[in-house]
């Protein structure tokens, strides 16, 4: 197609104490909230440290603030093409830690490191273009994006369960994918609804692009980006049809109109994700087959690990009891 695949991501991190012997807790540097500024937001002084040293290194900063949970922080830098940003997310994660060090504190880019809040994910924004045109961008179609752009939308709806393996990873990125924290569980797109796994930006012009709010930081990008371009290019190459946008709450919708409306959910455990991936032809042949492997043989060895494990939640609900 000759096109060059722009991703523009969101890493949410937390900030988070040291104990006496240096060793990181869940103990949050802050009780700020959502653009919280000082006295509140207490991490201010150290997200403006990782600014001004990423722009040492040549990175365009567009926005910098406090996050919603307690302790959580958000960064974002300009888009590029696919393996240029995934360049800079690999950067700018060792550059957040390493800064945070400095502070006393760990910063983390864990998916849910606390129950009961919002965890952290990667919004990534996304886009075609061919030399200075934008795809995606069509002032005469529907909802001003271009054919392209929405059959590119329908390849990712398609196969985004098997997506999951790879731009969700870890066991721990299944407890972020709850609703009721701000994170995409339910398979649809939408024009400015945030319950929707993908969302259309109010952005014109060369900026019109699509955001897709089921990966998180804890991803390899190269990995993640690859397979999400194999699914939109999917989408393109087979005209896959999107359908409407459902431009309501999902999350205030039953089972039954769920079920009525055809929107399926996002796989709930990291085992259910690789059964999807293995499905999925075009997302396998996206990667070699080393990596493949390699990825598999690390995530099963990581689920039996954890299925063996005695948990605090285990000991705490049944210990006493019998």
């Amino acid at each position: 197609f000759g096109y060059v695949f722009n991703t523009g991501p969101e890493a949410e991190f937390f900030l988070f104490k040291r104990d006496a012997n240096g060793r990181p807790t869940t103990i949050t540097h802050d009780h700020g909230s959502y653009f919280d500024l000082l006295p509140i937001d207490l991490g201010e002084k150290v997200r403006e440290e990782i600014v001004t040293t990423l722009k040492e290194m040549g990175f365009e900063i567009e926005t910098s603030h406090h996050e919603v949970a307690e302790g959580q922080h958000e960064i974002d830098f300009r888009y590029s093409d696919a393996l240029r940003t995934a360049d800079n997310v690999i950067t700018f994660k060792l550059v957040t830690k390493t800064i945070a060090l400095k502070y006393g504190l760990h910063a983390t880019f864990m998916p849910k490191p606390v129950y009961g809040i919002n965890g952290s994910g990667m919004h990534t924004h996304l886009s075609l273009f061919k030399g200075d045109e934008n795809i995606f961008y069509d002032k005469n179609g529907k909802y001003e994006l271009s054919k392209e752009a929405l059959y590119f939308i329908g390849g990712i709806l398609k196969h985004a369960k098997g997506i999951c393996f790879i731009a969700n990873p870890l066991i721990n990125s299944y407890k972020r994918i709850v609703p009721g924290y701000e994170a995409p569980v339910y398979i649809s797109w939408a024009l400015r609804n945030r319950s929707a796994l993908i969302r259309v930006p109010s952005a014109n012009g060369k900026y019109r692009r699509i955001e897709f709010r089921s990966p998180d930081p804890s991803c390899n990008p190269y990995l993640a980006f690859s397979v999400i371009l194999a699914a939109g290019i999917d989408g393109i190459r087979n005209n896959i049809d999107p359908g409407e946008p459902t431009n309501i709450d999902i999350y205030n919708l039953s089972d039954d109109e769920r079920k009525k409306r055809g929107i399926d959910s996002l796989p709930g455990s990291l085992m259910e994700a690789k059964e999807e991936f293995l499905k999925d032809k075009v997302l396998i042949d996206s990667l070699s087959e080393h990596i493949i492997e390699k990825f598999i043989e690390a995530k099963n060895e990581e689920w039996d690990s954890f299925r063996t494990h005695i948990t605090n939640w285990e000991l705490d609900r049944f210990l006493e009891i019998y």
